[in-house]
């Protein structure tokens, strides 16, 4: 029976550009299986504000993170890539981040190299570790994963925005050359540089497509030709729900019910009455015995 990681790496094997919306609960997630992409990211940013309405800055902890990914994992069956952040720590911590990732289901972990607290790589004030660290980060990773972690580790860098592009596709290439099954380059600055890190690295690589942010948003088919294999959307669900929200609240005020909604026997499908009923259907006809 294959699992999540074995259909993961079927997906990047593959000659299409895989669409990834970005989850961050457990009906978002399943919305998003639901309407047939081939996989889903647990986004940091998107967890920390629904779960906790706080900013990306590292203040969300492993635990509400991973507790967050259960429940996850737990609504859906297709594969799903797990934000974890710097690995929450040193080395050790790295390696039982990746464990622990591995051991909910997640299909694969991305690891980075800020400086914790980490913040949303699209925002200033960002910081990286130096060179050492951040190697060791994405070995320690690699080495949970050789040693029995049934996961595939994305790396990721945000030195582009700190230390230039040179030193994001150093960083890149050391980072393949550890192991690291992806591989993702924060905020590129235009097409010019998406480019130079597709053809200048090896491996499957990720654009993270957040509209407002400093990499330019391309189509999927450009994408697809500048040689990227994941196409990440990290808030199109969340500003989508925030957004949905105001404006059914800014109606009930007047006492106005939404008019652009889905129905009661929609939402009672999607969360799983049907299933539930049919599940205690099966028992409703035994009798005791005599």
């Amino acid at each position: 029976m294959s699992t999540s990681v074995d259909r993961l790496r079927q997906l990047l094997a593959g000659p299409d550009l895989l669409l990834m919306p970005c989850c961050f609960d457990a009906l978002s997630a399943r919305l998003i299986e639901q309407a047939g992409f081939p996989l889903t990211f647990m986004s940091g940013f998107a967890v920390a504000a629904a779960r906790l309405a706080l900013p990306d800055t590292g203040l969300i902890s492993y635990a509400e993170m991973l507790d967050q990914g259960r429940g996850i994992l737990d609504a859906v069956s297709f594969p799903v890539i797990g934000d974890g952040d710097t690995g929450y720590g040193n080395p050790a911590n790295v390696r039982r981040t990746v464990q622990g990732y591995a051991g909910a289901g997640f299909a694969a972990i991305m690891i980075e190299d800020q400086l914790a607290p980490k913040r949303c790589g699209h925002t200033r004030g960002k910081e990286i570790v130096q060179r050492p660290e951040a190697l060791s980060r994405i070995k320690a990773a690699v080495d949970a994963r050789e040693q029995g972690a049934d996961i595939l580790i994305m790396a990721r860098t945000d030195a582009r925005a700190t230390d230039g592009l040179a030193e994001a596709l150093w960083r890149m290439q050391a980072f393949a050359d550890l192991g690291a099954d992806i591989l993702f380059l924060e905020a590129p600055q235009d097409e010019a540089e998406m480019i130079d890190f597709c053809t200048q690295t090896p491996g499957p690589k990720m654009a993270n497509m957040l509209a407002g942010g400093v990499t330019p948003v391309l189509s999927p088919q450009r994408l697809r030709e500048i040689g990227y294999r994941i196409a990440a959307y990290p808030l199109a669900l969340l500003n989508s729900t925030v957004y949905a929200m105001q404006e059914t609240l800014r109606g009930l005020a007047t006492g106005d019910l939404p008019q652009r909604s889905v129905d009661f026997a929609t939402i009672r499908q999607i969360v799983g009455f049907d299933q539930y009923d049919r599940i205690l259907q099966q028992y409703t006809s035994l009798e005791p015995e005599s």
